[in-house]
């Protein structure tokens, strides 16, 4: 469809690794190999709150698996997700009738993503000061743009999958996620903007559910990941001591575990299965040899 260019989109995303796996085992952009790009700085908002970028999405997408399968037999489609892709699409099919799901969804993959966003996210948001005077250009435009990117609350530490547990620790105080307005409120964001991760981000975190169709995860571990920020004397705007665990360095075992307990346990799932690739990076799971074949095969798998 017009909305989504196959050709020159679905290789720009950091995705062309991958796309290049599945051409050489017979798949062909604009026949049965489509892209589905997002802007990353928004995100879904909370139901019945307007999210124009991601109604947008959500309407090209949609549009596009309805285009896809029908040059393909009516066959139902297979949906491929990395990262921040993964909460798009999983909030996007819980907006979709449950009759459209099973009629257009054969099958979920979802590559590095987990519930209940990571500790790794609150430390751009700290960093105000930091851009005001950055070691780095790209630190800079960095942290500026994670502090006004929607999708960075999306991204924040869920009470759901956390809890009390300390994310961020200080000499005076610990910052949990059930403490995060309290964090953001110190690290220096207004009333408005913490109303805004109250009201708009949250609520979909907190609220995520199944996707009640066929669905595969995969994800990297064995690689440090940050668990926990140390800002011993208080000074969000310098660099904290990380206290790293396990994951893919950036998505952490916890959001993983927390998935599988959420669509484990809910009777609907028609099929799930979640696969962790020991020593795989965030970034490798789409473009290191070893894991690409490990991600092709579970499509080739999903489709037949």
């Amino acid at each position: 469809m017009d909305d989504f260019s196959p050709r020159s989109l679905i290789r720009n995303v950091c995705m062309e690794g991958l796309v290049e796996a599945l051409e050489r085992v017979g798949y062909r952009e604009g026949e049965n190999l489509f892209g589905a790009p997002y802007d990353f700085r928004y995100a879904p908002a909370a139901p019945g709150l307007a999210s124009p970028a991601f109604s947008g999405f959500s309407s090209s997408l949609r549009h596009l698996m309805e285009r896809a399968s029908q040059r393909n037999g009516n066959k139902p489609v297979v949906l491929v997700t990395h990262s921040l892709g993964g909460l798009f699409d999983t909030v996007f099919l819980d907006q979709t009738p449950l009759r459209w799901r099973r009629r257009y969804v054969k099958h979920l993959v979802m590559l590095c993503l987990g519930v209940g966003g990571s500790p790794l996210n609150m430390w751009p948001l700290a960093s105000k000061a930091l851009a005001a005077n950055p070691t780095s250009l790209q630190a800079g435009v960095l942290t500026y743009g994670n502090r006004s990117f929607a999708s960075m609350f999306s991204l924040l530490p869920s009470p759901r999958v956390y809890g009390r547990t300390p994310l961020v620790i200080t000499r005076d105080r610990n910052y949990s996620a059930e403490d995060m307005a309290e964090y953001l409120t110190a690290a220096g964001f207004s009333e408005d903007e913490v109303a805004r991760y109250r009201t708009r981000a949250l609520p979909v975190t907190l609220n995520l559910r199944a996707p009640l169709v066929p669905m595969t995860a995969m994800n990297g571990i064995g690689v440090p990941t940050v668990d926990k920020l140390v800002f011993w004397d208080g000074n969000f705007s310098g660099k904290p001591q990380l206290v790293n665990g396990d994951g893919d360095g950036q998505i952490n075992l916890e959001t993983v575990l927390a998935l599988q307990r959420l669509v484990g346990a809910d009777p609907d799932q028609p099929y799930f299965k979640s696969i962790l690739i020991p020593n795989t990076t965030h970034k490798g799971m789409i473009s290191d040899e070893s894991a690409l074949k490990r991600v092709v095969s579970e499509i080739l798998g999903a489709s037949s």
